[in-house]
């Protein structure tokens, strides 16, 4: 990943355990023949601008699609038909399509002659496909270390590239309470410093975030490179010591259990050694993995070592949205997306992460996010 980690995304910190076992690579998406959750158009290409983000979605992967390295990566593509010029001139044709069409229905129609619809077997060969989200989270800074801002983010280190293996363990680099031991490679390269150590903790997971400054500048962080280790979810731990179970975990209540309990970071923190480098980004929207931004509930992240990078999707699961009262209401939703990302935490046939976008009130519902779903890729019939 270039710039933006997703994929080790606030809902994966515990509700999806493990990916079964998976069918081989060339079985993994299916032409669908029946209409299923495909039946249901995108409505929400009519509200907020939003079939220009897709158009704007659309010229990402056209970009990308054109590169070395997409060439490079659809060489190792082994799903039939997905071939990297086959995937352009699909991409070019339902940009067409959507331009073209002013009703929802008239459009899904059209796509459903021209396009077939893949559909992944899922994490159990039975379609069923489990849907988290993640975000790029908004908080405040400080580019000083003060008594109120203490627990850093750190810049990637000058010769991180020629440690040697393995890497230091988090705690080596950044002491069990988030304080760097006075013998830290990390000292001297801090980028920026948080309120909290939670905080800080939970941008390494997203890997990107957006800060309000303390000297009132805006600044956007990104991705830089990680130790060479596997992503371990604070959430599955918590799952794994009965302290939750896993249809009850979401975001907001493991923020409010280490809230009522900040000891306990130093306990489950230290578990995931993956430790995560940023680079301030200039106001950079955040970057997917394969090397173009990522737009709110049009970009996905998926397991790129199986499903084809930059290509057209349909999703149907659920989405929480916001009620009046402030409640949060999950509804059932089908969206055209675009498979631009990836992650760590993100394995198999049966897992798709949904970019939601930026801010606190996205960080709440992001943590909401887990649901069973399909997804489908399309390819423009021959």
């Amino acid at each position: 990943m270039k710039i933006f980690w997703s994929g080790l995304t606030i809902a994966t910190l515990g509700t999806i355990a493990s990916v079964v076992s998976q069918p081989g690579l060339t079985q993994v998406l299916q032409p669908t023949t029946t209409p299923g959750a495909i039946a249901l158009p995108d409505y929400g290409l009519w509200q907020n601008q939003e079939r220009q983000k897709l158009l704007n979605a659309i010229d990402h992967s056209l970009r990308y699609i054109d590169t070395n390295t997409a060439q490079a990566d659809y060489a190792a593509v082994q799903v039939p038909g997905f071939s990297r010029e086959k995937v352009r001139r699909s991409l070019v044709r339902f940009r067409q399509l959507v331009q073209q069409y002013p009703d929802p229905r008239q459009l899904h129609q059209a796509i459903q002659r021209e396009f077939i619809f893949y559909r992944s077997v899922g994490k159990d060969g039975t379609g069923q496909v489990d849907f988290t989200a993640y975000f790029e989270p908004a908080y405040v800074a400080s580019p000083v270390k003060t008594n109120e801002f203490q627990y850093p983010l750190y810049r990637q280190p000058p010769g991180f590239k020629t440690w040697s293996q393995p890497h230091p363990r988090r705690v080596a680099l950044e002491g069990r309470d988030g304080i760097p031991p006075s013998d830290s490679p990390l000292r001297g390269h801090e980028l920026v410093w948080l309120k909290s150590r939670l905080e800080a903790y939970l941008i390494q997971v997203q890997g990107s975030a957006r800060l309000q400054l303390t000297n009132g500048r805006t600044m956007t962080i990104g991705f830089d490179g990680s130790t060479d280790y596997e992503y371990v979810s604070l959430g599955k731990e918590l799952i794994n010591e009965g302290i939750f179970q896993p249809e009850e975990l979401s975001l907001p209540k493991l923020i409010d259990y280490f809230e009522a309990n900040p000891t306990e970071l130093s306990n489950y923190i230290p578990r995931n050694n993956r430790f995560i480098f940023f680079r301030e980004t200039f106001g950079s929207p955040p970057i997917g993995s394969i090397g173009v931004p990522v737009l709110a509930e049009r970009s996905i992240a998926t397991d790129k070592s199986i499903f084809p990078p930059g290509a057209i999707a349909f999703i149907a699961t659920q989405l929480p949205y916001q009620r009046a009262n402030g409640d949060w209401l999950k509804l059932p939703v089908s969206r055209y997306v675009l498979d631009q990302d990836t992650g760590s935490a993100i394995k198999g046939a049966g897992r798709v992460d949904i970019f939601l976008g930026t801010g606190p009130n996205t960080q709440t519902r992001a943590g909401l996010v887990n649901d069973p779903g399909n997804l489908y890729y399309l390819l423009l019939k021959d």
